[in-house]
């Protein structure tokens, strides 16, 4: 008896779990891009409530992690699409929202990781070739702010995980594309970071008990950035592991934050 009413608990569970799904994939428009040189990138974006091409709006570049990586673009939305769909923040916060795929065996960022120890070992060099699926979302953030209404001074950059060292990269690589960065529970080159990204404000978001990416990661993008005296403030959170996007996109604060700044 026991184990059917878990079963049924289970049953419901899923069912809820997958219409909450579906509502987010069905209000992220799923599209395809061919890049420069060939590719097809397969992503997903949400326009304004009332979308009017004729307006400019800000437009937010989402850089998933490691394990929405795929080719079918059907699990990257697993973490972050609520925050952009509530009815209060789709009414305060319009914007352009944009979600492209990672291939599988692919990262946003140019790091080296041991998978055999824990928290995992990352070599940030940033003289690496920047890698493809990041060429590929920085073309397409481009394309959409100039043909659908996106705002140039105000195209902003988040991800978690993997998509927060692709933030970290991407910020490196196109300085004067950004008007704000979110990084969270990632890490990048401090060696590399120079005065280039001074202008930039960054939001940074770590658990102090990650054992995935170890939080002296973004301790590490911190400190480097105070010293270029640039514009970042930190969020510790004590307690709490890798998921600590959860917590970052609960901030009041977050999308406020995010919509002061202005190239």
């Amino acid at each position: 008896m026991g184990i059917r009413k878990l079963v049924a608990s289970l049953i419901v569970f899923l069912f809820y779990a997958q219409s909450l799904y579906s509502q987010d994939l069905s209000a992220f428009e799923k599209r395809t891009y061919k890049s420069a040189t060939g590719q097809v990138l397969p992503y997903r974006i949400l326009y304004p409530i009332n979308y009017n091409k004729e307006k400019k709006y800000p437009v937010i570049l989402f850089l998933h992690g490691a394990g929405e990586r795929g080719n079918d673009n059907e699990k990257q939305l697993t973490h972050g699409a609520k925050l952009f769909l509530t009815e209060e923040n789709r009414t305060n916060y319009q914007a352009i929202v944009i979600f492209p795929q990672c291939a599988a065996e692919s990262y946003w960022s140019s790091v080296i990781i041991d998978r055999n120890k824990s928290p995992f070992v990352f070599d940030f060099d940033y003289t690496r070739a920047e890698t493809e699926p990041l060429k590929n979302a920085i073309e397409l953030v481009k394309k959409i702010a100039a043909e659908e209404g996106g705002d140039k001074k105000r195209i902003y950059i988040t991800g978690l995980s993997m998509g927060g060292m692709g933030t970290f990269e991407a910020v490196f690589r196109y300085p004067k594309l950004f008007a704000a960065a979110t990084p969270m529970c990632g890490g990048g080159d401090a060696t590399q970071y120079d005065k280039r990204v001074r202008k930039i404000p960054f939001s940074i978001y770590h658990g102090d008990s990650d054992t995935v990416v170890g939080v002296k990661e973004s301790q590490q993008m911190v400190d480097k950035l105070k010293s270029l005296k640039a514009n970042v403030r930190y969020k510790e959170y004590p307690g709490v592991n890798h998921n600590s996007w959860d917590n970052a996109f609960a901030e009041p604060d977050y999308l406020s934050w995010m919509f002061s700044h202005k190239k």
